[in-house]
């Protein structure tokens, strides 16, 4: 049950991730809803995160870390997220309060996703096609990849103060989270029970 718990709470805060940087999301629903978005997404990240390490204690070594890391991701992303509420990209102190989280929160991700790839079956760099969700180690780490090129779009230039490339941020954002709701979708399926032998 812990399980489906955690996908629901990592496809929730994907979503979340997908529809805040698009365009006609922002304009409906107003600057402060979009920023709500953003956070609450973290928030489900987070407690996601929290149900994944305990459970990745008995997964082994790579597993634990991987998660681990993850979590201390989605916690940076609380932070960047949060404080995008209140302090405007013309603040001078925008990149050390909210960018910089962003960017740490994104480093994470992306060291948790090579470390679960690294860990995964494979052929060399090549996934291992030998079960269900053998893919999901592949896409996640893509994800993470999107997130990290999100997070250099973000920073937000001095000389103007403006992101280096809002499109970029965007784009990533949504392809990261459309990877991490891809791998968190098979996890919201109830799994059938075993028959025991003799049945």
């Amino acid at each position: 049950m812990g399980s489906m718990w955690m996908a629901w709470f990592f496809a929730l805060g994907s979503a979340c991730f997908l529809v805040g940087p698009i365009p006609a999301y922002a304009d409906l629903v107003g600057p402060t809803a979009d920023a709500v978005t953003f956070f609450v997404g973290s928030i489900l990240f987070t407690a996601g995160g929290a149900l994944q390490t305990f459970g990745a204690a008995a997964g082994g070594r790579a597993a634990w870390w991987a998660a681990l890391i993850q979590s201390a991701g989605t916690l940076f992303f609380n932070a960047t997220t949060f404080r995008a509420l209140q302090v405007a990209l013309s603040n001078p102190d925008y990149d050390r309060l909210v960018w910089r989280p962003d960017a740490f929160g994104s480093i994470c991700f992306l060291v948790s996703g090579v470390i679960a790839y690294l860990a995964s079956a494979r052929h060399g760099l090549l996934p291992a096609r030998d079960g269900p969700g053998w893919w999901q180690p592949a896409v996640n780490l893509l994800g993470c990849v999107f997130f990290g090129v999100s997070a250099l779009g973000a920073y937000v230039l001095p000389s103007t103060g403006s992101m280096a490339d809002v499109a970029v941020a965007n784009v990533n954002t949504c392809l990261g989270a459309a990877c991490f709701l891809a791998c968190a979708l098979p996890g919201l399926r109830p799994r059938r029970a075993v028959p025991a032998a003799g049945d």
